[in-house]
């Protein structure tokens, strides 16, 4: 099956070199390129996009915003976003991560890395940059606009629909763990930790694990770790 991807970025010599790299690849193919925001979220219905590589600043509609559109048109659910910044440790991430990217990456990571996030992001994992590390992100996202207002008290509710298991296992994902990591950790099959994971989304919305990990830690399940 091929990766179709869609490069959303308002500098097009960003976007020729991401080209070429992305159609070098065997199992994925560049279908559209959008200098805006509001572009991007059009041609990833129209163009059928699996992966969007997406840049925060754009003019008009910036990458957050599309995001989010993309994330709350349940025509798009199997659009995954790859949020693009210069600056890697900052607000953006929590941003990207609570406007329903999966993940985001670094514009001066290496090509195998941008590869392997797209492929990852297809595949539903989430993506962590490998600059930032779980600890900050965990501080992102316990912290975020610094405001506790920011919250869905809701969420925490809902996490009263998870079995004792899920809830072990979203531990984990929040983690930053792999199921094979989680299998081993919970001396179980990594099919069981992907059904458990299955359900956790389904039951709380989650997109994919990026989402998981967002919920986890805004519904106080789990609380960051100042390293």
């Amino acid at each position: 099956m091929t990766i179709r991807v869609l490069l959303a970025d308002d500098q097009a010599l960003l976007r020729s070199a991401f080209r070429v790299l992305v159609d070098s690849e065997p199992d994925m193919e560049v279908v559209a390129e959008a200098s805006d925001g509001a572009q991007a979220v059009r041609l990833a219905k129209e163009e059928r996009a699996d992966v969007v590589l997406m840049d925060i600043r754009m003019p008009g509609t910036d990458g957050l915003a599309a995001t989010r559109m993309i994330s709350a048109d349940p025509a798009l659910a199997h659009v995954r976003v790859v949020i693009l910044t210069t600056f890697e440790v900052d607000d953006y991430v929590v941003q990207s991560l609570r406007a329903g990217a999966s993940g985001f990456l670094g514009k001066g990571s290496e090509p195998d890395e941008l590869l392997a996030a797209i492929r990852v992001a297809a595949g539903g994992e989430a993506l962590l940059s490998p600059a930032a590390t779980k600890g900050l992100i965990a501080r992102f996202l316990a912290q975020g606009d610094g405001a506790d207002d920011d919250r869905d008290p809701a969420r925490a509710e809902r996490l009263e629909a998870l079995t004792v298991r899920e809830r072990e296992v979203l531990v984990q994902v929040a983690g930053g763990h792999s199921n094979d990591q989680i299998a081993e950790r919970l001396e179980v099959s990594p099919l069981t930790v992907k059904t458990h994971v299955n359900r956790a989304m389904s039951k709380l919305g989650a997109r994919d694990r990026a989402q998981l990990v967002v919920i986890a830690y805004e519904s106080g399940l789990v609380r960051p770790r100042v390293e």
